[in-house]
C-alpha cells in the first residue's frame, strides 16, 4: 500500500503540480495584460492633463516671443 502511495506522490509531483503551476502563471499573465478601467481613466486623465500643459506652454513661449526676441537665447 506505501509502495502505491509514493508512486502517486512522485507522479503528482513530477507532471500535476508544474502543469498546475504553469497553467496558474498563464491565466495571471493573461489577466495582466489587460487593462482595468480606473487605469484606462486614468491614463486618459493624464493625457488631457498633458494636453492642458502643453497648451500653456506653447501661450507662455508665444508670450516671452512678443516680449522678449532673444529668451530662447539666454543660459
Amino acid at each position: 500500500m506505501s509502495d502505491a502511495v509514493l508512486a502517486l506522490a512522485i507522479v503528482f509531483l513530477v507532471i500535476c503540480l508544474p502543469l498546475i503551476i504553469v497553467l496558474h502563471y498563464v491565466t495571471k499573465w493573461k489577466q495582466g495584460r489587460e487593462i482595468s478601467g480606473d487605469d484606462e481613466q486614468m491614463l486618459e486623465d493624464l493625457w488631457q492633463m498633458s494636453r492642458r500643459i502643453e497648451d500653456r506652454i506653447d501661450t507662455l513661449e508665444r508670450i516671452l516671443d512678443d516680449e522678449s526676441r532673444d529668451w530662447r537665447n539666454k543660459e
